[in-house]
């Protein structure tokens, strides 16, 4: 009986011991997991990185409603995309009695006029010497786009679709570039 109580005994002072190493191991990981351990984070040299200019949201609400409201000065219903300088749709404002297929379209030539920093209408006149263009993914090579730079580089597009004409399109996604001018 002895002997098994000191075997308890053991057993409890071990259990208790692990308990003790456990905790404190815890409590080791809370300070690291504070930021107190930089031996995890390792920054980059400045010269792996770079800088972008980004379009805020609503620097490109402003751009979308502006070449909104220049399609419905001129009663064209329009649905007019912004994207940022990735592709990535920043907003989309779907102008009343815009057709279906004008959504996928707007938000298509700005993708294509921020990808080549140049203006749908224009992308679509090389088509005739590069007709494989048209068939990357995500693009859209009519008039109705126009990219936004800043600093020379380009920062978003913004496309228009829905109105009678490439050209008219492309003079509504223009007023939105000017808005931002201003």
């Amino acid at each position: 009986m002895k002997h098994v109580k000191k075997a308890h005994r053991t057993r409890l002072m071990t259990g208790g011991a692990i308990v003790a190493l456990g905790l404190a191991g815890v409590g080791a990981y809370s300070a690291s997991a504070g930021g107190e351990d930089t031996a995890a984070v390792t920054e980059a040299k400045n010269r792996n990185t770079t800088a972008t200019t980004h379009l805020t949201i609503a620097a490109a609400t402003k751009a979308a409603k502006a070449a909104l409201d220049a399609a419905e000065a001129e009663n064209q219903r329009v649905t007019v995309a912004v994207v940022d300088r990735n592709g990535n749709t920043l907003v989309t404002l779907r102008g009343d009695g815009a057709g279906p297929q004008s959504y996928a379209s707007a938000e298509r030539k700005a993708y294509t006029a921020v990808s080549w920093n140049a203006p749908t209408s224009e992308l679509a006149k090389r088509l005739a010497q590069a007709p494989n263009l048209k068939d990357i993914p995500g693009t859209l090579f009519l008039g109705g786009g126009a990219p936004v730079t800043a600093k020379g580089a380009p920062v978003a597009g913004i496309g228009v679709a829905g109105a009678p004409s490439g050209d008219l399109d492309e003079k509504f996604a223009r007023a939105g570039v000017a808005a931002l001018a201003r």
